[in-house]
């Protein structure tokens, strides 16, 4: 149960490991700064879940993701300004006692999220 997320590279056809992440709590409009991390060699939180069952409460939160610096560290040439400089997912999660996973599938032009398991 709980709260993770998930990246993967699309352009390279790789985990984005090295993005950085911050997760935010929504209250009231205005978004509230829970964590930043940096995505592991398999594109995920190295610390686990962002929430476990027993912390996630139901709500809105936000997820964003520096996916112009990550492809930057990587090389890859962007105009300025970049077309995605930062993806922020905006979500609600309606049943604390389920999963929600949130997965960025991410180019520098594109980007694609569901809800996973």
């Amino acid at each position: 149960m709980g709260l993770s997320t998930h990246v993967l590279d699309t352009m390279h056809g790789v985990p984005a490991a090295g993005m950085r992440v911050a997760l935010y709590t929504v209250d009231g409009g205005e978004p509230v700064l829970v964590k930043r991390f940096t995505l592991n060699q398999d594109g995920r939180n190295p610390d686990g879940p962002l929430y476990d069952d027993k912390s996630l409460r139901t709500g809105l939160y936000r997820l964003a993701f520096d996916v112009a610096d990550y492809f930057r560290s990587k090389q890859v040439v962007l105009p300025e300004p970049n077309f995605l400089n930062r993806v922020c997912l905006d979500f609600g999660v309606a049943h604390a006692d389920q999963h929600y996973h949130v997965p960025l599938l991410v180019s520098p032009w594109s980007y694609s999220t569901y809800r996973g398991s």
